[in-house]
């Protein structure tokens, strides 16, 4: 008998609600970025260090109050679009964070049996990912490559072997899932090393090998972007492993984390860390940038949690998004570049208006596809133990 969608879609248990909140926050914008990237592009960017002038010398002259309370509009628009892609760096503090925390207190209670872990986290990822790459197929007014050897290869999610020609293939938002495939195959070392040199040590010693391998990418070797982006996983671990360490920070004292973490001090100090990002993204610093923007982010979406979640329908439906956040990530992309294609010749209000209920759409496009997935995968597993 099949599952009722309704029953079917609904957070997962044993989660923290804000986590879930926060990253259905981070999902939308990250989808609303890839949406405005596609209908006006360039655009000036805040981490060039001189994106106020930019703006307002783009936006002609400015007399009277109605003019600067427009080009200030217009500066707040431009900033929240175009930042959306730290939400990524966001997702990996989140996503280390709550492996982190999971896998620590399962620990505690008994020896992980790593071969059971890998089983549930690669079922868990896979068959929404090969769902992805079908709907590529299904919607071919969106493909803008050539299906060839290289769709197979996109199949494994080994995205690194040729990393100028697969990296970006077919859905250029997949390069998240080839990182993610491999801090799955290293978390068991990441963990033992954590429990071995404790969170203090850990951290330091992520640091190390991560800024350490920047380092030698950008300023040594002048390897291509991608590596640095991502296709070597280790280039992104110092926010991955500080996301471990704050997951199980936080349960030994939760109330007191989340009581600054969603509120005023967090936002304040996100903020503050975005007033300086220029000088981050400047020469030899953005050796830090990834880390930087990802905790900045962090902070500033954590506490618009804190202060969201005083509505009931945002602290039911933000949750909802946040938990199916990874089959709206691997769908939106082709569906999102197609239609903001087609919008470059609206205005900016116009553009806005179509792009809310859009989200809208391919949220309720990622959460129904996922949830069938998920069932559908939870149905055979189950058979098979049966067996």
């Amino acid at each position: 008998m099949s599952t009722p969608l309704h029953a079917a879609i609904q957070s997962p248990k044993k989660r923290l609600v804000w986590i879930d909140f926060a990253k259905g926050i981070a999902v939308l914008w990250v989808v609303y970025f890839h949406f405005f990237i596609n209908y006006l592009d360039p655009a000036p960017t805040p981490t060039s260090g001189h994106f106020i002038k930019d703006v307002f010398d783009g936006f002609g002259p400015v007399e009277g109050l109605v003019s600067q309370v427009s080009v200030w509009l217009k500066v707040a628009w431009l900033t929240l679009s175009q930042l959306g892609f730290h939400a990524v760096g966001m997702f990996l503090i989140l996503g280390g964070w709550a492996l982190g925390a999971s896998t620590w207190k399962k620990a505690d209670r008994e020896p992980i049996q790593w071969r059971t872990w890998y089983f549930q986290r690669f079922t868990r990822l896979y068959p929404m990912y090969w769902v992805g790459h079908l709907a590529l197929l299904l919607l071919p007014f969106t493909w803008i490559e050539h299906v060839d050897h290289h769709f197979l290869v996109s199949l494994t999610g080994i995205r690194f072997l040729r990393v100028q020609e697969d990296f970006y293939y077919g859905n250029a938002s997949w390069w998240y899932f080839g990182m993610l495939v491999q801090f799955y195959c290293i978390f068991p070392i990441l963990f033992w090393m954590m429990r071995r040199l404790g969170r203090v040590g850990f951290i330091l010693a992520a640091f190390v090998i991560g800024f350490g391998l920047r380092y030698l990418m950008l300023e040594v070797w002048h390897s291509h972007g991608y590596w640095v982006q991502g296709a070597n996983c280790l280039s992104r671990l110092p926010e991955f492993a500080l996301g471990m360490v704050a997951g199980v920070s936080h349960m030994y004292a939760p109330e007191k984390v989340e009581k600054w973490l969603l509120r005023w001090p967090a936002l304040c100090a996100g903020l503050l860390m975005y007033w300086w990002i220029p000088h981050v993204y400047a020469g030899s610093a953005y050796i830090f940038a990834d880390i930087y923007s990802a905790v900045a982010c962090t902070l500033c979406v954590a506490s618009v949690v804190g202060f969201l979640e005083k509505s009931q329908f945002l602290a039911r439906w933000f949750p909802l998004v946040g938990s199916y956040s990874f089959g709206i990530f691997l769908l939106h992309q082709p569906l999102v570049t197609w239609f903001g294609l087609k919008l470059t010749e609206l205005s900016i209000v116009e553009f806005v208006v179509v792009a809310i209920p859009t989200l809208f759409a391919i949220a309720a496009l990622g959460i129904n596809v996922e949830a069938k997935v998920n069932a559908i995968v939870e149905r055979f597993l189950g058979s098979a133990k049966a067996r």
